[in-house]
């Protein structure tokens, strides 16, 4: 029988890169940890880490058994729930989120949901989908509104419970120029066109996203100012500090002095959508947050800034 707590070390043994990080965190000593993990092995009869001067990381089948790993803690946590749910007689419902897709969406969303189930108790979190997703999958939250870019949903794995994803909407990316700027009339841009401009972030996620974009387009952007807000990093550009890249549901509210000039195709967007875990989406209310969250998203469309 496989023990649960050798999986919860070596899942902290995954997440953390080393035996020491993850002593830290699970309150152990090093030795504990490496102990839990050898005697994981031999119960397999496998080897789930390699060890190396530089870090922990996992084979095959520890990939195998971290999925397993995330998949018993979910399950828990959503019985210790469910377990306090009995007690209280009132249904708990978590919802984790991204700053300018909840701001936009949620609150409807929330309207309608607690309007056809009274007695549900919601909890909000905000977290950047690199964040939320794991916390689905953990079984923390119920439902996480993210988004990803070109790629894949951050935080992917294979093993561990199955996320179903609910595309809502693409959200294309504006450049934002100060008024008076020399393209500040432009019906559309080409991101070339900006190669000399310096350039204000108003989410870390996005640098290495306008770097790829720019890279295509034949430069390097120069970035002076970084913030985690969209609305700061529109401040910044009124100011003349830069130009900026921002999605088109976090152009407002209005900065004054500012002026918005879609990209041209194909243009750089993030993708807008909403993620549960498969085999709990039954659940009435995560069902009818979901089909809340589409009718928001469905009246945004076609969205202009």
């Amino acid at each position: 029988m496989i023990d649960v707590q050798r999986l919860r070390v070596l899942r902290a043994v995954a997440e953390h890169g080393s035996f020491n990080r993850a002593a830290a965190v699970l309150r152990l000593t090093p030795s504990a940890v490496s102990q839990h993990v050898a005697a994981l092995e031999r119960g397999l009869g496998s080897q789930v880490v390699t060890r190396s001067t530089r870090g922990v990381t996992l084979t095959p089948a520890g990939r195998i058994m971290v999925g397993a790993a995330e998949s018993v803690a979910a399950e828990i946590e959503h019985a210790r729930r469910q377990v306090s749910e009995l007690g209280t007689g009132r249904v708990q419902l978590t919802v984790a989120t991204f700053t300018s897709g909840g701001r936009l969406l949620l609150p409807g969303a929330l309207t309608a949901l607690t309007a056809a189930h009274p007695g549900t108790v919601l909890h909000v979190r905000e977290y950047e989908p690199e964040d939320s997703l794991p916390l689905l999958r953990q079984g923390a939250v119920d439902l996480a509104l993210a988004y990803h870019f070109d790629g894949p949903l951050p935080g992917q794995r294979g093993g561990g419970p199955a996320l179903e994803w609910t595309p809502l909407l693409d959200d294309p990316l504006h450049v934002v120029l100060p008024q008076g700027h020399r393209l500040a009339g432009r019906e559309t841009l080409d991101l070339a066109e900006l190669a000399g401009e310096p350039w204000v972030l108003g989410c870390l996620r996005t640098e290495a996203y306008l770097r790829r974009y720019a890279g295509q387009a034949g430069f390097d952007p120069e970035v002076r100012g970084t913030t985690t807000d969209y609305f700061f990093a529109r401040s910044l550009v009124a100011a003349h500090m830069g130009v900026s890249l921002i999605p088109s549901i976090a152009l407002a509210p209005e900065v004054p002095g500012l002026c918005t000039v879609p990209v041209r195709p194909p243009a750089p967007a993030r993708h807008i959508g909403v993620a549960t875990l498969g085999h709990r989406r039954a659940r009435t209310e995560i069902t009818a947050l979901v089909r809340a969250l589409e009718h928001a998203s469905a009246a945004l469309r076609p969205y202009a800034p």
